[in-house]
């Protein structure tokens, strides 16, 4: 991951020969940066795929793709809510549809989120499945048989429900965050770990952290007591350090 959080968020999925970047945050050169740290050129990017309108997923996506040719993939409603457009290579899909990209089959599914036509992806290769799950307000029985038996889970713990209410944020903000179509809490996360298949899990990265209103140890424990262990593959996403690779096999 090149980041994870509110000020930025952008995840790289590579398998054989295909590399593909699920949203851009970022500006063009902390993006460039970024993906310079984690040894990646640009220009092997197949494709960017982009699960909603929001600045902090799709902020950087049409500079990064016009900079190094790279093909965008995005819902028809978070096309029509996308204020730049001037990509040479956009392609738009149903989240009820999957396809190919190279190597990786790719496997959309909608969430309960307040954009347009938000959807999440499950990535799979040679049996192996990464889910990926973040700014949804609740989870569904549909996320849940989506994300079941994956070998690695990137899981959205935005917030805790005590510190949003006691914190800063005016309470328009407090309510659309912890609202059914704003971010998980850390309770919401733990609940649907318990609700899935999590016997093949070799990762699970805890995502979305909010710097105001979450701290890493609250996050990893709700998810440690869901788990009802404390396993070394359980990790949290950064916003500025991102996340180092993490293979699966």
């Amino acid at each position: 991951m090149l980041g994870s959080g509110s000020r930025g968020n952008a995840t790289l999925i590579e398998a054989g020969g295909t590399r593909v970047l699920v949203d851009c945050g970022f500006n063009l050169g902390v993006a460039e940066s970024r993906l310079q740290r984690l040894g990646i050129d640009p220009g092997s990017i197949s494709a960017i795929l982009v699960t909603h309108e929001h600045g902090d997923h799709l902020g950087g996506v049409a500079r990064l793709a016009r900079r190094h040719g790279i093909e965008v993939w995005m819902t028809p409603g978070t096309y029509a809510a996308w204020g730049d457009r001037r990509v040479d290579a956009v392609r738009q899909f149903s989240p009820h549809t999957d396809w190919a990209i190279g190597e990786l089959q790719v496997q959309p599914y909608p969430v309960p989120h307040d954009a347009r036509e938000p959807c999440q992806y499950v990535f799979s290769y040679r049996g192996l499945r990464i889910g990926i799950l973040s700014d949804a307000g609740a989870v569904t029985p549909y996320m849940r048989l989506m994300l079941d038996r994956c070998d690695a889970l990137m899981l959205e713990c935005n917030h805790d429900s005590t510190m949003l209410a006691a914190g800063p944020y005016p309470y328009s903000l407090k309510h659309r965050v912890g609202g059914g179509l704003g971010h998980l809490n850390n309770r919401q996360s733990a609940e649907l770990l318990r609700g899935v298949d999590c016997t093949r899990l070799q990762h699970l990265v805890l995502t979305h952290l909010s710097e105001t209103n979450n701290t890493p140890e609250l996050a990893l424990a709700a998810v440690r007591e869901a788990l009802q262990a404390a396993p070394d593959w359980l990790s949290c996403a950064h916003q500025d350090e991102g996340l180092a690779w993490r293979e699966l096999a």
